[in-house]
């Protein structure tokens, strides 16, 4: 127990034993400054400068934006940035997508030229099913009157009655015989239809002109732009009446028909119908006589 005290009394004389820090010019030994201190002092100061840096660090965690540098760790603010940047990038990529089908489209009805094997994906050339797939049923006369009345009435309209309360029916461009019909087995996605020469040709449908320009394989091309996703071409025109940007109206005269560029042998109408970026066959939807 004695002991206990004695080693206790020494070990407290040591932590206050004063010591004296002197600090001295090498060169002549001067004197500038000097301090006293003892054990204990120095285990307080170290103790309070830690205690010091943990709290500063955590100060400039917490609450600077010095925190964002931190590996690892993200803000509120830069989660809802990032967020915000991934919401317009989807965008602009689901814009650009658009716009290449739309320019895809253009170019397909400039050029005439289409893929076979993406036609043969498309729902355009769905066969319908066979009435024998059905089982027989006797039909009264009354619906079978109702059933011709409706055919004839959605006959020559581009959208799907079933699915759209719109009635969208096409205007003929031109009055004549087709001279060369709509064929996807001889890639010709068009109807030819033989005019005189300078007859007027006319918009099917309201819409606007994106193309109105000579090119040297058909001539004078007027491409016009419709609701719905429907695109009319007028080829081997004489002239244009209409330029690109105009606003037409379904029967409006846009063009005289002619027999210009390279790929004619007389006064013709090349017409071309586009939905939706596909090619269709106008004269399901036109009549043409």
């Amino acid at each position: 127990m004695a002991k206990d005290k004695k080693d206790k009394k020494k070990f407290t004389k040591k932590l206050l034993h004063k010591y004296r820090m002197v600090i001295l010019n090498e060169d002549t030994f001067e004197e500038r400054f000097s301090f006293r201190l003892t054990r204990l002092n120095v285990f307080v100061a170290v103790g309070l400068s830690a205690i010091f840096l943990v709290a500063a660090t955590t100060v400039l965690i917490a609450f600077t934006p010095l925190r964002e540098y931190i590996p690892g760790y993200s803000s509120t603010e830069l989660k809802e940035e990032a967020a915000n940047l991934a919401y317009k990038t989807d965008s602009l990529q689901n814009v650009i997508r658009l716009n290449d089908q739309y320019l895809s489209s253009i170019k397909s009805a400039l050029t005439g030229e289409f893929d076979l094997e993406r036609l043969d994906r498309d729902s355009i050339l769905s066969q319908p099913i066979s009435d024998q797939e059905y089982e027989e049923i006797n039909r009264i006369k009354a619906d079978s009157l109702l059933r011709e009345e409706v055919a004839q009435e959605d006959k020559y309209n581009i959208l799907p009655t079933a699915t759209d309360n719109i009635n969208f029916s096409l205007f003929p461009p031109v009055k004549g015989s087709i001279s060369e019909p709509y064929s996807i087995e001889d890639r010709h996605y068009a109807v030819d239809i033989v005019v005189s020469r300078n007859a007027p040709v006319k918009s099917v449908a309201d819409g606007r002109v994106i193309f109105a320009e000579w090119t040297a394989e058909t001539g004078y091309v007027m491409i016009i732009e419709h609701s719905y996703g429907l695109l009319s071409a007028y080829k081997h025109n004489a002239s244009l009446t209409k330029s690109q940007g105009d606003m037409v109206r379904a029967g409006e005269v846009i063009a005289t028909a002619g027999s210009t560029g390279e790929l004619t042998t007389g006064p013709h109408l090349h017409f071309e119908l586009w939905n939706e970026g596909n090619p269709v066959d106008p004269s399901e939807y036109i009549d043409f006589n």
